[in-house]
């Protein structure tokens, strides 16, 4: 919409302005709001038409996987107390490590002798795979033998800022596509009245921002559309008061015209775009408060999930990104924030873990009881991981926190064509290096879009005479844990 049009009320019907008609109309400025917030996510910059930039397409083989959760864990928890047992740790616990271990690495809060923090919970094997598991993962415990445990993954990144947005865009810098946008681009979407790409938080704040799934250089309509995690999920979705559907649909109707009208004069393409985002925003209207409805879930599932229908929570964003599953939508990203335990590692990890382990290992059993597991690929897992030696710094107020670690992490993908009840990867007995099988950020990416269907050296987009892709001129798919 051009709001930069001067009001004239003494001019021809025919060319009179939207801001004349807008003030003239009932349509209610919440919904040119919401169309407006729309807007960057139905628009077609890159010259693909409007109307069939959401259209199925084929990838270049059969896939296993028809959509992604990601449940993304901002912050990096701790490998070291969470999947990888270290015992090695407890007995140097207090002690600096060798410094042939560390080597010239340099850490931002600790130095370099700093002493070993060991293993802060019990550790126990579990399912018929025996994958060893902490003590704060029970519910995580119960579906091991449904997941991959991949513990060699590295990242070239440090601060999180950069490694978010790394491991999201497989670049270090915003401006390139995420993963849910690659994906969206390259298979349209099953979803007409929902976005394809959704993107949910449930935490303190996300430090990569928007860049996380940003469309980059590709359209934006390409890029994710942010959902609130309690009420509407898009502010001013409701209809005002006084306005009703058929007057809504006049309105809209009448808008469309005009604007069709304006863009046969300039064959401007963002007026189509403009005409697409009203739409979508019209039809998320009935599409949004039907898929936020968890009245219409069971109180067994509502209870496998931990979710309170009425309050934010990460249980309920889980539940909300099966719904979104089960209607066509083809990329979902959860952040939940937090996991940044620079001081009390212990205790940051109980708190985060009564948080999101019942809902993570609800959505395995919820999927896989539905028939949507094989088709559905989840992922869980931060940006890196954390060190194995202590952060103590009293100036800052720290104390038995960890640092940040890219030279190894671990994270779990389930279902979607990976393997179930695997472990791969080691580390060193001091869970400072890799040791074996190691994955990094790339290889990851390159195995996502595998399982959907994609080589990833052939998923390109050409951009200032340049053929991008999501890995950049890297990565590997890891047919190790394909299934």
């Amino acid at each position: 919409m051009n709001c930069q049009e001067p009001f004239e009320s003494n001019r021809d019907p025919g060319q009179r302005t939207r801001r004349w008609f807008l003030n003239q109309c009932g349509v209610g400025l919440g919904k040119i709001a919401l169309a407006s917030l729309l807007t960057d996510a139905v628009s077609g910059r890159a010259g693909a038409g409007v109307s069939n930039a959401f259209a199925l397409r084929e990838p270049h083989f059969t896939p296993k996987a028809k959509s992604v959760i990601h449940l993304f864990m901002a912050g990096a928890p701790s490998q070291l107390d969470l999947f990888d047992y270290k015992p090695e740790l407890a007995k140097l616990e207090g002690k600096p490590l060798p410094p042939s271990v560390i080597g010239s690495q340099r850490y931002a809060f600790i130095r370099p002798d700093a002493a070993v923090l060991g293993p802060q919970y019990k550790f126990a094997r579990h399912g018929q795979s025996g994958t060893e598991l902490s003590e704060m993962l029970p519910h995580l415990a119960e579906v091991v033998d449904d997941i991959c445990l991949v513990k060699s993954m590295h990242t070239d990144q440090f601060n999180h800022a950069p490694a978010q947005i790394f491991f999201n865009t497989g670049f270090a810098q915003p401006g390139r596509p995420s993963i849910g946008s690659w994906v969206t681009y390259g298979l349209g979407s099953e979803a007409r009245d929902l976005p394809a790409f959704v993107v949910m938080s449930t935490g303190s704040g996300i430090s990569g921002g928007s860049a996380n799934w940003s469309s980059g250089f590709l359209s934006s309509v390409y890029a994710g559309v942010r959902f609130r995690n309690q009420g509407d999920p898009i502010l001013n979705v409701s209809n005002p008061q006084g306005v009703d559907q058929a007057l809504q649909r006049d309105s809209l109707d009448l808008i469309g015209e005009l604007n069709r009208m304006r863009h046969e004069a300039l064959a401007d393409p963002e007026i189509q775009t403009r005409i697409a985002s009203y739409e979508m925003a019209y039809r998320l209207q009935s599409s949004a408060p039907e898929l936020m409805d968890l009245s219409q879930e069971s109180e067994a599932t509502l209870t496998l999930y931990g979710c309170d229908p009425g309050k934010a929570s990460f249980a309920r964003a889980c539940l909300l990104a099966r719904r979104m599953v089960e209607r066509g939508v083809r990329f979902i990203n959860i952040y939940h924030e937090g996991w940044d335990a620079h001081s009390d590692v212990a205790g940051n990890l109980k708190k985060n873990c009564k948080a999101t382990d019942r809902a993570s290992a609800a959505l395995i059993k919820d999927l896989k009881q539905r028939g949507l597991l094989d088709e559905t690929l989840v992922i869980w897992g931060g940006e890196f991981g954390r060190t194995p030696m202590v952060e103590n710094n009293p100036a800052l107020g720290r104390k038995l926190g960890r640092d940040h670690h890219p030279q190894a992490f671990t994270m779990w993908l389930a279902g979607g064509g990976i393997k179930p009840g695997m472990v791969y990867g080691a580390t060193d007995d001091l869970g400072f290096h890799i040791a074996k099988d190691p994955i990094h950020v790339h290889d990851i990416q390159a195995t996502l879009l595998h399982c959907l269907g994609f080589d990833h050296e052939r998923l390109t987009y050409t951009y200032q005479g340049r053929h991008f892709r999501l890995t950049d001129v890297h990565g590997r798919v890891v047919r190790e844990i394909l299934g």
